[in-house]
């Protein structure tokens, strides 16, 4: 058994304590924005937060959730379900191409901007290095960051 905050809500799962989180989240909770990337903490499309940090959910296992917060992509959203500045800043800069890594670089540049709202490029780079996307959308990625921090316009306006 373990029993966390998951997204906000007080969740316990019946599960082995070796399993790592992502896959309780995924299997037992059914919360699939969360996608499988490598299975080593080297890729970063599982990324979730635990109490509020950045973390590898393939390589945690659900021991060390025990009592904590985990915050999941369908846990970023607003009270009212809005998308994030950084959720819509992936739209306005068309980030996603293939989108399999974007619930990881989302949760990696929400952290980001959390922990430093005005990022410079040596930021970005640092705070992302370790999410890797197959497609290459990294410039697209940066412009994101760049927009949701107020630092430049988006490409595309709401109509």
């Amino acid at each position: 058994m373990a029993s966390f905050k998951l997204n906000g809500e007080d969740i316990t799962l019946d599960v082995d304590p070796d399993m790592p989180v992502l896959w309780a989240v995924r299997e037992q909770a059914g919360l699939l924005g969360t996608k499988f990337g490598c299975g080593v903490a080297a890729c970063g499309a599982c990324t979730m937060h635990l109490d509020g940090e950045p973390v590898r959910s393939c390589s945690t296992p659900v021991s060390m959730v025990e009592g904590r917060e985990v915050t999941t992509i369908e846990g970023i959203t607003g009270p009212e379900g809005q998308m994030t500045r950084v959720q819509e800043a992936w739209i306005s800069e068309q980030v996603p191409q293939c989108g399999y890594c974007q619930s990881g670089q989302i949760m990696a540049a929400t952290a980001l901007l959390r922990d430093n709202p005005n990022p410079s490029d040596d930021d970005i780079d640092k705070a992302m290095s370790g999410n890797v996307c197959r497609c290459g959308t990294y410039v697209r990625i940066r412009r994101a960051i760049k927009v949701a921090a107020g630092q430049i316009e988006p490409t595309q306006q709401e109509a």
